[in-house]
């Protein structure tokens, strides 16, 4: 698909009223103004601002004593809410992101692993429940950003055990990586396979720190590339082709046939198209290499912000932040739709999401949440880090 070049684009933006909302929960009032393309008008970009603001002091007032964010069990809710606050520049920056350290490292088991050993489970924390790998992918990433070579020894372990869990089975699996270091059966998919990649590549700087008695830690890139493009429907998938599933067995978005009406296929949709293409890129497929070109292809046929793609509300928090990520990874500024200019999509992402935040009447602060229970974003600690991490980087 061509893309469309660089040019100035009207549009309207959200901005907050100057009276406070009357209820929490109240939602933005709109205004108009225009923007150029790949850049945020700076009415919006102050509006932005605001919601960081408020957003920022509404988790900020969420930390628990002991460090953590919502459920302590799971670790990767505390580094995802680490990471918004790091990408900030709150007044307690320093005292939050201490305590979430502490709280994240007493987490780290003799494995390596960054997750809580829950009981009855079969070797704690793995078998599915107490998803080691999601955690410790999501953790050393957090742990990374706070940038204190103090903590290079753990994110290394942590690199280790992320590695191990890349299934090399000799089945539809192979080369993925799914919740945990060991399974009673093969499993992975695209969702794990995504924040192990990612994790990988976001701290492969920690190996040359790595002591030279120990060898340095990788994963079979190629397998992983394969695995990935399993999950991708190909050419003959007709409105489906390009896009991305969750792994070899579970249609989350349901089914279809092919361009022919013969072949069952499983539904392409929003999160798991940016989560694969962001994967690939992660992995140094070029952005040229048509199954990236693909990608982009249908998520621009199926642009809206209304949705995840295919599966409504469901996880619609985190298709906001991987498109957010994926996108800027990926270098585009502009999005091309068919019949129509091409879009500012940092922009139309800024109005979403300031238009969706959730003020509190007494003291102001914000957050979003999902009234859709699917995935935990009815966790509005997760659904904020989620939002918070992608307005920063359409912010910047």
């Amino acid at each position: 698909m061509a893309l469309g070049a660089a040019a100035l684009l009207t549009g309207s933006f959200m901005t907050l009223a100057e009276e406070p909302a009357a209820a929490a929960g109240q939602k933005a009032t709109l205004v108009s103004s225009t923007q150029p393309a790949g850049t945020l008008d700076p009415s919006l970009a102050n509006e932005v601002k605001a919601a960081i603001n408020r957003s920022m002091d509404w988790l900020v007032t969420q930390q628990k004593e002991d460090g953590s964010w919502s459920d302590p069990k799971f670790p990767a809710l505390t580094a995802l809410a680490l990471q918004a606050i790091l990408d900030g520049d709150h007044p307690k920056k320093k005292e939050v992101v201490a305590k979430a350290v502490k709280y994240i490292l007493s987490c780290v088991q003799k494995d390596g692993g960054i997750y809580v050993a829950l009981p009855g489970l079969k070797d704690g924390g793995t078998k599915g429940g107490g998803l080691s790998n999601y955690n410790t992918a999501i953790c050393m990433m957090a742990l990374h950003a706070v940038g204190d070579p103090s903590l290079d020894k753990v994110i290394q372990n942590a690199r280790t055990f992320v590695a191990g869990a890349q299934y090399l089975g000799d089945d539809v699996y192979k080369g993925g990586f799914g919740y945990d270091k060991q399974t009673d059966r093969p499993y992975t998919d695209l969702l794990n396979t995504y924040y192990s990649v990612e994790a990988l590549k976001v701290t492969a700087d920690k190996e040359d720190s790595r002591p030279a008695t120990e060898k340095k830690v990788d994963i079979n890139w190629n397998e992983t590339v394969k695995f990935i493009e399993k999950m991708q429907n190909k050419a003959d998938a007709g409105d489906q082709a390009g896009g991305f599933f969750y792994n070899p067995t579970d249609p989350k978005a349901g089914t279809s046939t092919n361009k022919d009406a013969n072949v069952v296929i499983f539904r392409s949709f929003g999160s798991m198209t940016y989560a694969g293409m962001l994967a690939l890129v992660h992995a140094n497929v070029s952005r040229d290499d048509v199954r990236v070109k693909s990608a982009f292809e249908w998520a621009a046929a199926h642009w809206t912000l209304d949705e995840n793609p295919g599966m409504g509300a469901q996880g619609v928090y985190f298709f906001y932040n991987i498109l957010t990520k994926c996108l800027k990874a990926y270098g585009q500024d502009l999005v091309p739709i068919k019949d129509k200019e091409p879009l500012n999509w940092k922009a139309e992402v800024a109005k979403k999401l300031v238009s969706l935040q959730r003020i509190e009447p007494k003291n102001g602060e914000g957050y979003w949440k999902n009234d859709v229970n699917r995935y935990w974003e009815d966790n509005p600690v997760l659904t904020t880090a989620y939002t918070l991490r992608a307005l920063e980087m359409v912010a910047k």
